[in-house]
């Protein structure tokens, strides 16, 4: 029996060493796969940080130009606004010297009509009254 306890003894040797080998290996595996991600990382970092850095200038640029187009917006704004007081202030001015003489135009017109009106009122009665006294003088 001790034989066979030495031959199992043995192969319990073997399979711990084959084992640990094993392991051994993962192991060295593990850290060069490690080491290789490490690699692919400062890499990608490298090649990815002046996209960064334009991408950052490119952002700037855009705020800066989203600023000036608002504040250019906003000229424009103050401008219409100023521009359609002043053209309100002119209508009002131009409505107030053009309609106060049109109004007092008016009123004459209205007068000199009426004044014609009277006249011809006035002509229409003598000639009536004239036919009147004509018709007078033939009635016998």
């Amino acid at each position: 029996m001790i034989v066979w306890r030495d031959v199992f003894l043995g192969v319990i040797a073997v399979a711990t060493l084959t084992m640990a080998v094993a392991q051994i290996a993962v192991i060295i595996a593990a850290a060069s796969a490690t080491k290789r991600v490490g690699q692919l990382a400062d890499q990608f970092e490298r090649e990815v940080k002046p996209l960064f850095g334009h991408l950052n200038a490119i952002g700037r640029d855009a705020a800066r130009a989203t600023q000036l187009a608002t504040a250019q917006v906003e000229r424009a704004d103050q401008l219409f606004a100023d521009l359609t007081a002043r053209i309100d202030e002119t209508l009002n001015v131009v409505q107030s010297s053009v309609l106060a003489p049109a109004r007092e135009g008016r009123a004459l017109l209205s007068a000199a009509r009426a004044a014609l009106h009277a006249i011809r009122e006035l002509r229409q009665a003598r000639a009536r009254q004239a036919r009147g006294e004509d018709e007078d003088a033939l009635f016998i």
